[in-house]
């Protein structure tokens, strides 16, 4: 999940980069140095979500793995 996630931010978030860098480099009229967009926006993005992504699925694993050994102790009590 948190790789799919992260696949999925960065392809995202490359996209807008790309599209944002083509546009700015129109109005200064430069040709637009794509390297910007992997590397400073794209990249790190990624990666943050990634983190964010990962903490978010082992916090609702380890809730998930309480919540059963609870609901297997009651019924073992009846």
């Amino acid at each position: 999940m948190t790789f799919i996630g992260t696949l999925l931010c960065f392809a995202v978030t490359l996209l807008l980069a790309i599209v944002g860098t083509a546009i700015a480099a129109v109005l200064r009229g430069v040709h637009p140095d794509m390297r910007i967009a992997y590397r400073y926006i794209a990249m790190p993005m990624a990666l943050v979500a990634g983190g964010i992504i990962l903490v978010f699925s082992i916090a609702l694993e380890v809730r998930h793995y309480r919540q059963m050994k609870t609901l297997s102790a009651i019924e073992k009590m009846n």
